[in-house]
C-alpha cells in the first residue's frame, strides 16, 4: 500500500512540475512579446519560440528532457481524470452534462499538454520547426478537402470561444476554483491579481489568433492564418498597438508567474 502511495506521490509531483514547466514557457513568451513590440529579438513569441530560447541556452537539452517528461505527466493526468475522474462537489455538479463538461475540458487540457510534450521532444532532439509554418500547412491541407474553408472558418470560431473563456475565467476569478487554497497575506493577493490579468490578456491574444484563422476562412487565403506570434504581429502593426502589445505581453508574464503558484497550490 505504502508503494503505491509513494508512485501516486511521485506521479503527482511530476505533474505539477507541468505546470512550472508552463510557467516559463509563458514567461519566455512574454519576454519575446515584448521583443516584437520594440523591434528587437529574432525567436517567433510563441511556444516554438520559448523552446528555441530554452534550447540555445547552456542546459537547455537537459531542461527539455525535464520539459517532456513533465507534460507527459500532466497529460496522462488529465486523461485519468477525463476517463474516470469525477468533478469535485464545488465545480458544477457531479452527474449529468456538469459531469460531461468537467471531463471535456480534462480531455481538451490533456490534449494541449501532450501536444507540449512532443513540441519539447522535438526539440530536445535537436529538431523543431516553426509553428507559423506548421499552421500554415495544415491551413492550407483543410482547405484542399471538401468543405475545408468552412472546417477552418469553425476552427477560428472555436479558437474564440476559447479565448472568451479565458477572459471570462480571468475576469471573474473563476480560476480560483483550480486552486486548493490561496497563500496567506500579500503572497494570495498577488497570486490572485496574476491570475486576473494572465488570463484576461492571453484571452485576448488567442482570440486574435481565432480572428486570423476566420479571416483565412472567408479569403480562402491560408497564409492568412497564423498563430500566436503572427497574431501578436497583428496587433502590433494596429494604432497604439506598440503599447498594446506591451501590456499582452506583461499579461504572458503574468500568467507565467500565476502557473508558478499552481504548480504548489493547485488542485490536480
Amino acid at each position: 500500500m505504502s508503494t503505491t502511495r509513494n508512485a501516486e506521490h511521485g506521479w503527482e509531483l511530476a505533474a505539477r512540475s507541468g505546470y512550472a514547466v508552463s510557467g516559463v514557457l509563458h514567461v519566455l513568451i512574454g519576454v519575446l512579446a515584448l521583443q516584437v513590440a520594440f523591434g528587437g529579438g529574432g525567436q517567433q513569441a510563441d511556444q516554438s519560440g520559448a523552446f528555441g530560447t530554452i534550447a540555445s541556452t547552456p542546459f537547455g537539452g537537459a531542461v527539455l528532457w525535464f520539459a517532456v517528461l513533465a507534460f507527459v505527466a500532466l497529460g496522462v493526468w488529465e486523461v485519468v481524470k477525463a476517463v474516470k475522474g469525477a468533478p469535485p462537489t464545488s465545480g458544477g455538479g457531479a452527474a449529468g452534462s456538469g459531469r460531461a463538461a468537467w471531463r471535456a475540458k480534462a480531455a481538451g487540457r490533456a490534449a494541449v499538454y501532450l501536444a507540449l510534450a512532443v513540441t519539447a521532444f522535438a526539440f530536445a532532439r535537436g529538431g523543431g520547426a516553426s509553428s507559423e509554418q506548421q499552421t500554415a500547412d495544415l491551413t492550407a491541407r483543410l482547405m484542399s478537402a471538401s468543405g475545408g474553408r468552412l472546417l477552418v472558418g469553425l476552427v477560428g470560431l472555436a479558437v474564440v470561444g476559447v479565448g472568451i473563456y479565458h477572459v471570462v475565467k480571468g475576469a471573474k476569478k473563476k480560476f480560483l476554483a483550480d486552486l486548493h487554497r490561496l497563500p496567506s497575506g500579500t503572497a494570495g493577493r498577488v497570486v490572485e491579481r496574476l491570475g486576473v490579468w494572465g488570463y484576461v490578456l492571453k484571452g485576448v491574444a488567442l482570440g486574435i489568433v481565432g480572428v486570423l484563422f476566420t479571416v483565412a476562412a472567408v479569403k480562402a487565403d491560408p497564409a492568412a492564418a497564423g498563430g500566436l506570434d503572427q497574431a501578436l504581429h497583428t496587433l502590433r502593426d494596429q494604432p497604439g498597438g506598440v503599447v498594446l502589445l506591451a501590456v499582452v505581453a506583461l499579461g504572458f508574464v503574468a500568467y507565467g508567474g500565476y502557473a508558478f503558484a499552481r504548480a504548489r497550490y493547485g488542485r490536480l
